[in-house]
């Protein structure tokens, strides 16, 4: 036998059962006392039982009725305690979210970005899975993660994905103080071309752009040596191993003090801070920009926590730009040059200088969140 029932019948059912009043269920849901009367009289019909006896003064509930009063009012509070889990779950922002980085930004910036997450949602777990770039796009479009983190330098596009630009950072020289090419004042890719290097290999998303820049320019089979990550790049460059090509915060000086000044703002923005130790670094010409991207899959929405910790990775860039322009100490801090050197005035005091106007390299165009590689 088919029953059409409606949610709605079971509901003023089980309150008239239990307010003993088709007057008193009225109020409750907003109806009339005739409305609530068919309503009843409906589900009657459909189940083919009687579930009240009716006199002018009292409602009570026949012995069938009872019976389907315990049944579906416990059925309806499982039903509100449900939904009222999940409304909450969404409220608070619970659940585990994964993402998924390539090795450079994993050791580096990303970790800030979780921790911001973490500060903001305390019930949401993150999970972080440290993979080959390749990877990390793969398994976003296939759907084991909630987003990705990736680095590019081209503009990047996908039928399967959709692409945020979060910020461009310009490829840099990174060389000890007593190499001969630190004493120049700027540097050229041509520069590069018969000395040894050192940089990030595929699965940090920047190789490309490093062969790219040096397309022409480097004898054939003069190789580069290639590490997974910052910290291999910059140690080689420290003990003379060859010249260090990475991807620097312009204002990487500022980065380096804020890092040992405990300042998170900073931490959450400079997705590629100056490698620790003595080294000089050096912007490269024509500057070369590398582009730190969130990836997601196409004409799919994220799930309420995922999305809740991808605008946290967006918001890091606007918030601690906002944060880092409002610093008492952003005006007392002397600005440096992308070399590490303070910029002096005729006087000899310190000159706060910023990458602007028409001495700024033009191809790199920053927002707070979105980057334009040109």
């Amino acid at each position: 036998m088919s029953m059409n029932v409606s949610l709605q019948q079971l509901k003023v059912f089980v309150a008239v059962a239990r307010a003993r009043s088709f007057t008193r269920a009225a109020r409750e849901f907003g109806l009339t006392q005739s409305a609530v009367s068919r309503c009843v009289r409906e589900l009657e019909e459909a189940v083919e039982l009687k579930l009240f006896d009716r006199t002018t003064r009292q409602v009570e509930l026949t012995l069938a009725g009872s019976g389907f009063e315990r049944r579906i009012g416990r059925l309806l509070d499982e039903i509100e305690m449900a939904l009222n889990e999940g409304r909450d779950a969404h409220q608070a922002h619970s659940g585990v979210v994964l993402v998924a980085s390539n090795p450079a930004l994993s050791s580096t910036w990303v970790p800030a970005a979780l921790a911001r997450c973490a500060a903001a949602f305390p019930a949401l777990t993150l999970q972080l899975q440290d993979l080959p770039q390749a990877s990390v796009l793969q398994a976003v479009e296939q759907g084991e993660v909630d987003f990705g983190v990736i680095a590019e330098s081209v503009p990047f596009a996908s039928g399967n994905l959709d692409v945020q630009p979060l910020s461009a950072t310009p490829l840099c020289a990174l060389l000890p103080a007593h190499h001969p090419l630190a004493l120049q004042g700027a540097l050229r890719w041509d520069d590069l071309a018969r000395e040894p290097l050192v940089t990030l290999n595929r699965d940090a998303g920047c190789r490309g752009a490093v062969m790219r820049a040096l397309d022409g320019l480097r004898p054939e089979g003069r190789p580069l040596q290639e590490f997974a990550h910052v910290a291999g790049v910059a140690r080689m460059a420290q003990l003379g191993m060859g010249i260090g090509v990475l991807p620097v915060c312009v204002d990487g000086a500022r980065g380096a003090h804020a890092h040992r000044a405990g300042d998170v703002a900073h931490a959450t923005t400079c997705h590629w801070p100056v490698p620790a130790g003595p080294l000089v670094t050096r912007l490269l010409h024509p500057v070369v920009n590398v582009t730190t991207m969130l990836v997601r899959r196409r004409h799919r929405s994220l799930r309420p926590c995922a999305q809740a910790a991808w605008s946290q990775f967006m918001g890091a860039v606007a918030e601690g730009a906002d944060a880092q322009a409002a610093s008492p100490d952003s005006e007392a801090l002397p600005e440096t040059s992308i070399d590490g050197a303070p910029m002096r005035g005729s006087s000899g005091a310190p000159m706060r200088v910023a990458l602007r106007g028409a001495d700024a390299p033009p191809p790199l165009q920053v927002t707070r969140t979105h980057a334009r590689i040109e």
